[in-house]
């Protein structure tokens, strides 16, 4: 199936974007994850400000990347396929019966720790790591979902 020549655009751009967010990222969690992070390291932020902006990087790279496809590329790529325009939820699961994605719930959960890695960590530095570990733990799921949203975004073209 051809999608129309500014949908094509509009997928092909996305496509790469979701490709130099995800390279960022794994720049990102190299950079806070190669030595082990620990919860002590979190902690301190106050005192470790080289700590604190890789960890910023990472929980906005990370945010960033699952809005990309969450509320850009799947959308544009149901749209391609003829969906009419649904609410987040009903898209991804509309992507978990494709195939493209392994879990909403997941999804839904991950989503969940936005507020918890960009807000709540000023009070609570267990929140905030936790929170990060679980995003990083996840990392290899968004990849995965964008492998398969870029397949199906090509093979449209």
């Amino acid at each position: 199936m051809n999608a129309p020549s500014a949908m094509q655009e509009r997928l092909s751009f996305l496509t790469r974007v979701v490709d130099k967010e995800i390279r960022h990222l794994d720049y990102a969690a190299q950079q806070v994850f190669n030595d082990a992070l620990t919860y002590e390291a979190i902690e301190s932020l106050d005192t470790k400000p080289e700590l604190a902006l890789r960890v910023e990087a990472f929980t906005s790279r990370f945010c960033r990347l699952q809005d990309t496809l969450g509320d850009k590329l799947l959308p544009a790529l149901l749209k391609a396929l003829g969906e009419p325009d649904r609410a987040l939820l009903i898209n991804l699961d509309k992507a978990e019966k494709y195939g493209w994605l392994e879990s909403t719930d997941q999804w839904v959960a991950l989503r969940q720790l936005r507020n918890q890695m960009i807000h709540e960590y000023i009070e609570n530095a267990r929140t905030l790591y936790d929170a990060i570990s679980t995003a990083a733990a996840n990392i290899d799921m968004l990849k995965r979902f964008a492998d398969k949203l870029v397949e199906q975004a090509t093979a449209l073209n």
